[in-house]
């Protein structure tokens, strides 16, 4: 088993243990079974239809061949030729009506991925920041993370879901009340600290390759520190109706806090940008790429704070 395979074992291992245990302070030892069989066919439902419900729940548009936008067309036909200059099957791309910057991969191999991007940040980015970010989240679908990454978000989600049931309707007899809500609250905290554990070793590694994959480093990091910057100050509705699928943002969705702690979803940006400049030799701003300093469709660059708060972008 690859070092990546194991963790993804100890990962969905760890969350189905936590899992039972819910099972089991609700009704015993027949809960507990109950909830391995509940965590068994959810990993199967997740296995396929898991990409099918975030793009949902996100409201994801598929970008078509006969697309007839041609900024979306655009965006869309720089994803797929860097997917195959870097040998991998095309994954369907979607575009997601939402002002805050941010982006996602979902799937279960790379032969059924997709890809998605908002509005914010096609508004906010360049084209080589855009490419920058793409290319990361290619980099998710070439390692296979998007497989764990969705199937994490479905069993947290339930882990913290039977953590509340179990306040209100067992326990008493395995200690009481104090125990039904010392899980309660400790569950989904744990649930939380293992799928974060692994979730930011990954974002450092598909950084790393997404880099390859889009030829400049320093395209993610000048795209990265616009994110943040956007995301910080911009309420994503539907992630924070959905707050365990924020690992599978690009930048944390839900909160500004940015540290590298056990409590983020993701290392500190900082950090992250901080590796990419290191791989394309340090420089403060990205070099020209074959569009020049220009926005994503012809645009001029602008940079927030020269430019009284605006970024470049197809719409910005």
């Amino acid at each position: 088993m690859t070092g990546n395979g194991l963790r993804t074992f100890m990962l969905l291992a760890a969350l189905t243990a936590l899992f039972m245990g819910v099972g089991y302070l609700i009704g015993g030892p027949g809960g507990a079974m109950l909830a391995l069989g509940l965590a068994a066919a959810m990993n199967v439902f997740a296995f396929w239809n898991a990409d099918k419900l975030m793009l949902r729940m996100h409201g994801a548009r598929e970008i078509l061949p006969d697309e007839r936008d041609p900024r979306l067309y655009q965006f869309a036909s720089d994803t797929a030729r860097m997917a195959e200059g870097a040998g991998m099957p095309v994954p369907r791309i979607y575009v997601i009506d939402n002002p805050q910057p941010n982006a996602f991969a979902t799937g279960r191999d790379p032969n059924n991925a997709a890809v998605a991007a908002t509005t914010g940040l096609l508004a906010q980015l360049n084209r080589e920041e855009v490419m920058g970010v793409m290319a990361h989240e290619l980099a998710h679908v070439r390692t296979r993370d998007t497989l764990t990454m969705t199937v994490t978000a479905t069993i947290a989600g339930a882990i913290g879901f039977l953590a509340n049931f179990a306040l209100f309707f067992g326990g008493r007899e395995r200690g009481g009340l104090i125990a039904a809500l010392a899980l309660a609250i400790l569950a989904p905290i744990a649930a939380s600290l293992v799928q974060m554990a692994i979730s930011r070793a990954r974002e450092y590694e598909a950084d790393r390759i997404g880099a390859e994959i889009c030829g400049n480093p320093q395209w993610l990091a000048s795209a990265l520190e616009k994110i943040e910057r956007g995301a910080r100050r911009t309420i994503n509705p539907s992630a924070e109706r959905n707050p365990a699928t924020a690992h599978m943002f690009i930048i944390n969705p839900l909160n500004g806090q940015g540290a590298d702690n056990l409590f983020s979803t993701h290392p500190a940006t900082a950090n992250r940008i901080a590796r990419l400049r290191e791989m394309g030799g340090a420089a403060p701003t990205p070099p020209a790429g074959p569009w020049g300093h220009h926005g994503a469709w012809g645009g001029a660059m602008e940079d927030e704070d020269a430019r009284g708060g605006r970024f470049g972008g197809p719409w910005g």
